[in-house]
């Protein structure tokens, strides 16, 4: 556990256990798990020596050999992505276009803009549209909020896998095809 975690579950009004969370009793330890810990051998993944595992804990602390294994699992995880994610258009979060508030998912634009922006009638450009590969970044909707009513009221991704490379008629066909066969 970390030590916030721990510190939260034994406040002195009602310490708990950190695995159960029931109540800990004063003084009282848990005679049979530190034999089960005293008492069960483990190998450490560095140096293969065995040991108990009342023991590993200093054992990790000292072993060269075991910290080099946890490095290399650090440096496995934190490896860069296989392709440069830049080169993709972000399709998960949108600006409002009429305030530049950002990282609204597309429910969020859709609530944000019926709620703060229902009689704005300026013209914009649909961001949801714009990251699409159909949508065209410079096309301002005469009425952005019957557009966001009529097009953006769900994600064509809720009923169908989206293909992006797909133009925007085949997936509206697509859509409505699940939604029939859904009934």
């Amino acid at each position: 556990f970390c030590t916030l975690c721990l510190q939260e579950c034994l406040k002195p009004k009602k310490p708990v256990c950190g695995v159960c969370r029931s109540t800990l009793s004063p003084g009282s330890r848990a005679l049979d798990l530190e034999k089960q810990i005293e008492t069960t051998e483990t190998t450490c993944h560095g140096c293969n020596k065995k040991m108990y595992l009342s023991k590993m804990r200093s054992h990790a602390a000292s072993c060269s050999k075991y910290q080099n294994y946890i490095m290399e699992g650090v440096k496995a995880v934190t490896k860069e992505p296989l392709h440069n994610t830049r080169n993709f258009p972000n399709r998960f979060t949108f600006p409002c276009p009429y305030c530049s508030e950002k990282n609204f998912d597309q429910e969020g634009l859709v609530e944000h803009c019926k709620t703060l922006h229902s009689m704005d009638a300026k013209q914009v450009v649909c961001p949801i549209c714009a990251s699409m590969p159909w949508g065209d970044p410079n096309y301002r909707s005469a009425n952005f909020m019957e557009h966001l009513q009529r097009r953006h009221r769900f994600s064509y991704d809720t009923f169908v896998v989206c293909d992006y490379d797909a133009d925007e008629d085949d997936m509206m066909a697509q859509v409505l095809m699940r939604s029939l066969r859904d009934k």
